[in-house]
């Protein structure tokens, strides 16, 4: 598979999960893939463990909810590669916190990150692709779509990417940019981000969760991150050239019932 041959890319939050899955996916199609992340020693690691496989990997190390940090990580790929031809929005975070018990400060840092990063990661890129085109893809989540008790800050910022993309999806279509923006909407991912909720909740309501998931699921399991990274992939190829402003579900049947 070489749907990505000679691309330039980059992802967000990249060092672990879904990130490293999907910038191991568009290496293999092919890509020059620029992985970002706040945890400056995995992304490393990560990266020369991926050179060592003959992939053309790089690391930089970044905030997504800091703008003069994205606009040092565009400055970087301009002064390497002078295009830019996939972005994905990847970086996130999760709180655990009910409505009653989570702080404002506990919703700002999950929204600057889950909502501002890409926002901020989503403008910085048009402005590169505007005049030769690219994709954009957005990771929200089916948290966008449904309301879990214990994640609300979470609901509100993957519910504001789905909207935001679909914004500016049509905006860039209407004005003739050939950029495509789209979300990709996983369901429960077998990640660090999940294993790590786990570990916060007592040993009762982590097997109570479990065993909810098995069931709540069609297909009985966690998504495993490559199949993710599958949908990214293609929505950022050519074979999604009609695609834009949607929302590509992986969820194991999740939403379907």
């Amino acid at each position: 598979m070489n749907r990505l041959s000679n691309c330039v890319c980059l992802v967000t939050g990249a060092a672990a999960g879904i990130g490293l899955a999907t910038a191991e996916r568009l290496l293999q199609e092919g890509a020059l893939v620029l992985l970002t992340d706040l945890d400056a020693d995995a992304g490393q690691t990560q990266v020369e463990r991926l050179r060592g496989e003959g992939l053309n990997a790089h690391f930089l190390q970044q905030d997504a909810a800091c703008e003069e940090a994205w606009q040092r990580t565009m400055g970087h790929v301009r002064e390497q590669w002078n295009v830019l031809d996939v972005l994905v929005n990847n970086a996130g975070i999760a709180i655990l916190a009910d409505v009653e018990n989570l702080t404002l400060a506990q919703w700002r840092k999950s929204n600057a990150v889950n909502l501002d990063g890409v926002f901020l990661g989503t403008q910085q890129a048009i402005a590169m692709m505007k005049g030769r085109g690219g994709s954009i893809i957005n990771i929200a989540s089916i948290e966008g779509f449904i309301g879990e008790p214990m994640v609300p800050s979470y609901n509100a910022g993957k519910g504001g990417v789905r909207m935001f993309t679909k914004a500016a999806a049509a905006h860039c279509a209407r004005k003739g940019y050939n950029i495509r923006i789209n979300n990709v909407c996983p369901g429960y991912v077998a990640t660090p981000m999940i294993s790590g909720g786990m570990l916060g909740l007592p040993a009762e309501q982590a097997q109570a969760f479990q065993s909810y998931l098995g069931d709540r699921i069609p297909m009985g399991r966690l998504a495993e991150p490559a199949e993710i990274a599958g949908a990214v992939a293609f929505l950022a190829s050519a074979d999604a050239s009609y695609v834009t402003g949607s929302d590509l579900v992986v969820d194991g049947g999740y939403l379907a019932q």
